[in-house]
This record gives structure tokens, sequence and C-alpha cells, in this order.
């Protein structure tokens, strides 16, 4: 394992991110703070509480999980995306770092600031709703679980897209939508029985679900069920950058 070579891709992406703060991270937290004032405080005061817990309360981790998927694909698509515009990527595949060795340093450095920026929000959520963590491990292992999951699946749309518009694609008219019909906002259960069936299709649902259980001990899908989905999400987008890397795909162009 070359360390050095990991080290070095780590730290770069780190230090990009660093000079970007105020759109890596205060955009996404203000974001995320104004739809905590209109659903949490405005809105989930005036309704009713669901599974026991106040609607303000209710949509803290799916609120948290979206600003997740969509940060932790457009830090690692970006990462990637910018050797292949800039033709430092060749540079980069003569290096002596095997794949395994490149996506853990661009893969591990887009996690990391999703990570932070998901810790970030959640301390941001208790000064608009009230909140308790009633599996503080588990709920730590979602967030990092989701962040490399998702890193991965950035890290495949950045080698993919041949344009800065490609980037924006899936994240905006994929991921975005599914978040939101994923139950970021709602129970399942309040949908009609074929809905409920149909909702079941949405990957997001598995992850958001698993997250509020971590927080409030409920869920609309079996924990063990959420867990699975995302460890087998996860390989197959490993699966897929392995292919991209013995191929070459959209790499040697």
């Amino acid at each position: 394992m070359n360390l050095y070579g990991v080290k070095a891709i780590y730290r770069f992406e780190l230090a990009r991110w660093f000079r970007t703060l105020l759109q890596s991270v205060l955009s996404p937290v203000i974001s995320t703070s104004l739809y905590f004032v209109v659903f949490g405080s405005a809105i989930g005061s005036r309704m009713a509480s669901i599974d026991g817990v106040s609607y303000g309360a209710f949509i803290v981790p799916g609120l948290i999980m979206l600003s997740l998927l969509t940060e932790s694909i457009s830090n690692a698509s970006f990462g990637i995306y910018m050797p292949k515009w800039s033709g430092t990527i060749y540079e980069l595949l003569s290096a002596p770092v095997s794949w395994v060795e490149t996506v853990i340093g661009y893969v591990g450095a887009a996690a990391t600031k999703s990570v932070l920026l998901g810790l970030i929000i959640l301390a941001t959520a208790r000064l608009f709703v009230p909140f308790e963590i009633q599996h503080p491990f588990w709920m730590l292992g979602f967030l990092v679980l989701t962040a490399i999951t998702f890193s991965l699946f950035g890290f495949i749309i950045g080698v993919w897209a041949d344009g800065f518009e490609k980037l924006q694609i899936v994240p905006m008219l994929i991921v975005t939508p599914l978040t939101f019909l994923g139950g970021s906002f709602y129970s399942i259960s309040m949908l009609p029985p074929i809905w409920q069936k149909i909702t079941l299709f949405n990957p997001v649902v598995y992850l958001v679900s698993g997250f509020r259980w971590s927080f409030y001990g409920v869920s609309d899908v079996n924990v063990g069920v959420s867990l699975a989905a995302t460890a087998g999400f996860l390989a197959l987008c490993l699966g897929v950058i392995w292919w991209i890397f013995r191929t070459g795909y959209r790499l040697k162009v």
C-alpha cells in the first residue's frame, strides 16, 4: 500500500475544500437551515407527531441525509473530473499508485468532507428543533457508510461525465427527487397501500429509514434490510470502479 500516494491525494482534496468553504459548507448549511425554519419551526408546530416524534424532529434525519447524498456525490465527482478536464489524470495513471489507492484518496476525502458537513448540520439543527439520538454509534455508522457509498457513486459519475453540466444531471434530476420521495418529510406508512409498495423500490427509503431509526428507534423498513441495501449498493459501486480502471473507460481517452 502506497500510503504516501494516498495521503497526497487525500490532503490535496481536503485543501481544495478548505479553499472553498463558503460554497462547500456555508451554502448547504444555510439551505438546510431554511428547511428547519419553514418545515420544523413554522409548519412543524402545527402538525401532529409521527410515531410519537414531533414533526420538526422527525424531518431532521431526512434533511441531513438529503445534504449528505448530494454533497458526497458532488465532492467525489468534481474531485476526479478536474484531473480529467485539466489533463493531469495521465500523471496520476502513470504514477506508482494503484486504483485502490487512488479510490481511497479521492473517496476518502469526499466522504470526510460529507461527514463533517453532516455533523455541522446536525449541530445546527439543535438551534431550531429539539431532538434526541437513541443510538449515537449507529447514527455515526450510518452517516459514514452512506457518505462512503455515495462518494463511490459520485466518483463513477465524475469518470462518466464529459462536461460540467453532466456532473449535475444525476444529483439534480435523480438523487434529489428520490430523496424527497424517500420519506425525508413523511413516513411511508402515511401513504396509500399501493404507493407504500411502489416506494419500497426507491433505494433512498432504506437510507433515510435506517438513519431515522438511529435517532428515534422508529423506522419504515427493518434496520437490517437498510444496512444490507446500503452495503449492496456499496459493493456494486466498487465493482463498477474496478471495471473502469481495468478497461480505462473514459480515463485514457
